[in-house]
């Protein structure tokens, strides 16, 4: 089969280059100055402080926040303790942070950022008493574990090879004092293997899991200050979260059964279930004041469990918004946990047997979330997401995804708030490919089951169009699969498209950047079964000069290293071929998921003015 636009896979082709240079153009000119209009009013609320993680210490609570242009770490309420800018000051380039982790005395801090938008990194280990830095390490390392002598952290190879000789990546586990660095954990394991690390509640366990990439888990437990010690205690094909070691007992969450989330004990190799499967999925559990706490994923929002060690269940705590609650950390007396909803940017709890609210940021405003259904083609329902203000002028702007087991919960779309506040309404919808109701609605929407998601989503439009909305669909990255698979199967279903760095060319997605990795996913492109499938749906082979395209802007990023840019391209390109009413915005100074805080809030109004002029 040929492909007439394959040479737009050559990002310095000077056809893409003017191509890039011209379509941008173009899309300026039709957008007009309603972007710049509207800009201020996405900046006020991109610009609303949100809290990112937190730290339970003696000395009292360390958080981590965006504000405006620039990230920051401080104590809650009082001083800060790293400001990204003045980080760009030191080191003349943009700097994002990308997490932190501390002692339990609240005497040592390490944080870690990465310099220009790249993955590899920098940790830096300060003293907090006194702000000296301690120590530098070069790449930036992952579960950083202090105990009074040292710390343990994990490398990430990306290059070359480990010390036991084992071919880049891989990931390894180190013990590091003033004394000495040594491998403590991992050798022999090869590409596709995870850690994670840390410890117990009370101080006294390591606790490892070694995760084969999304599929399986073992888990291995022994004393902190004795990884010779250290044991497998328990092993699954299913992923499984340890949640903590209590009088020798090893509290875990897995997914084995119908993949829906149970609480289990092990204890000298006696495995005991505590919390069994319910209808809905269990996503979280921690264990405080000796009780579990746990996290149930309801309708695609989150409400709060508390059990008895032995799996009575004492208490339910729902919100008076749906949302996505998170548990930040706990130190077994306390949990601090994140929430977030459609316009709530967070809110931090403290939990110790009550949930009490310590701090949050909130959109002014009279708004409405409310839940319904669409039933799909074969008779499934869709639950979804309408978040409306004070007025409905019918006109509806419609986010959905379905795919890689990724759950779309309720979060703050800053871009939202100024569409909803002009009589618009948001709305998510839940489809099947997302872990929302469990790993078998996963499974509903992969590889030749993935037409299941497509009906969905037009079941979804379909109902709201019936209603009497006009409708804009949108999604990014395998979102952008799914709006422009509908968008060549139904485009009577929406009224514009939104379509963002999207995977688009099924059979030709494995050969691009990291595309190999997606194919358990969708399907593997060179397996004729596979292939008759993925062409089926292949938006960029299925565009039909009779069908009638309503607006579509597809939009990327030059520097996007996960998914090609070259989808978005070629799909372009065929669209415009039999004059479809088609724009291209290509950010040249972004990548699939950073940018500056400025860049991000443009390209985020942009598809706000997009829909405000194609559906008015």
């Amino acid at each position: 089969m040929e492909d007439p636009y394959i040479w737009a896979e050559n990002l310095k082709d000077e056809r893409v280059l003017k191509l890039v240079e011209e379509e941008n153009k173009r899309f300026r000119e039709f957008i007009g100055e309603l972007s710049d209009k509207l800009f201020p009013e996405v900046w006020e609320y991109y610009s609303m402080p949100t809290l990112h993680s937190g730290r339970l210490t003696e000395k009292g609570v360390i958080a981590m926040y965006k504000e405006k242009d620039r990230q920051l770490i401080r104590w809650l309420g009082g001083e800060i303790i790293v400001d990204s800018k003045a980080l760009e000051k030191e080191l003349h380039d943009e700097v994002l942070l990308q997490g932190f982790t501390t002692d339990k005395k609240g005497k040592l801090l390490a944080y870690s950022f990465s310099i220009g938008g790249a993955d590899e990194g920098i940790t830096r280990i300060i003293d907090l008493e006194t702000g000296e830095l301690i120590e530098e390490l070069k790449p930036s390392v992952w579960n950083i574990t202090f105990l009074e002598n040292g710390y343990y952290f994990s490398r990430f190879y990306r290059h070359g090879e480990t010390p036991d000789g084992v071919k880049a990546p891989a990931v390894r586990l180190f013990w590091k004092d003033k004394n000495c660095e040594k491998m403590v954990f991992g050798e022999g394991l090869g590409s596709g293997y995870f850690l994670g690390f840390g410890k117990s509640t009370d101080g006294k366990w390591a606790i490892l899991t070694v995760t084969f990439g999304w599929n399986s888990a073992e888990i291995y437990v022994g004393p902190i200050d004795e990884p010779e010690k250290w044991e497998r205690v328990y092993s699954a094909e299913v992923p499984v979260q340890p949640i903590d070691v209590i009088d020798d007992t090893i509290y875990l969450l897995t997914k084995e059964g119908r993949g829906l989330g149970k609480v289990i004990a092990v204890k000298d190799e006696e495995v005991r279930e505590i919390i069994p499967e319910g209808k809905f999925p269990l996503e979280w559990a921690v264990i405080v004041n000796g009780k579990i706490l746990a996290g149930r994923l309801v309708h695609a929002s989150y409400r709060l469990e508390v059990y008895s060690l032995d799996g009575e269940k004492l208490d339910e705590v729902t919100f008076d918004l749906p949302g996505s609650v998170y548990p930040l950390d706990t130190d077994g007396k306390k949990v601090l946990l994140r929430y977030e909803s459609f316009t709530v940017p967070y809110r931090l709890y403290e939990f110790d047997g009550e949930l009490k609210l310590v701090e949050g940021q909130e959109v002014e405003g009279n708004f409405n979330v409310e839940e319904d259904f669409a039933v799909s083609k074969d008779g499934t329902k869709i639950h979804y997401f309408l978040v409306k203000g004070e007025r409905d002028e019918k006109k509806a702007w419609v986010f959905g995804y379905g795919g890689f087991n990724i759950s779309l919960t309720p979060r703050f779309f800053p871009q939202a708030v100024p569409f909803i506040k002009r009589g618009g309404t948001f709305a998510m919808a839940n489809l099947r490919g997302g872990s929302e109701y469990g790993e078998e609605w996963h499974r509903a929407g992969m590889r030749e089951n993935k037409q299941n998601v497509f009906d969905d989503f037009i079941a979804v439009l379909s109902k709201l169009k019936a209603e009497g909305y006009k409708v804009a669909a949108w999604g990014r990255s395998n979102g952008g699969l799914l709006v422009s698979a509908t968008l060549t199967q139904r485009p009577d279903v929406m009224d514009a498209a939104l379509i963002g760095y999207p995977v688009i060319d099924m059979l030709r997605f494995h050969k691009l950047y990291i595309g190999s990795v997606w194919i358990p996913e969708y399907g593997n492109p060179d397996d004729p079964e596979d292939r008759e499938f993925l062409l089926k749906y292949s938006p960029y082979h299925n565009v039909d000069p009779k069908k009638k395209y309503p607006p579509t802007l597809i939009y990327t990023g030059l520097h996007d290293d996960r998914v090609h840019p070259a989808h978005a391209f070629k799909f372009f390109m065929k669209l415009k071929e039999i004059g479809a009413p088609v724009y291209l915005r290509v950010e040249t100074k972004s990548g699939h998921m950073g940018a500056s805080p400025e860049t991000r809030a443009r390209e985020l109004t942009d598809l706000l003015a997009f829909v405000v002029k194609t559906l008015s």
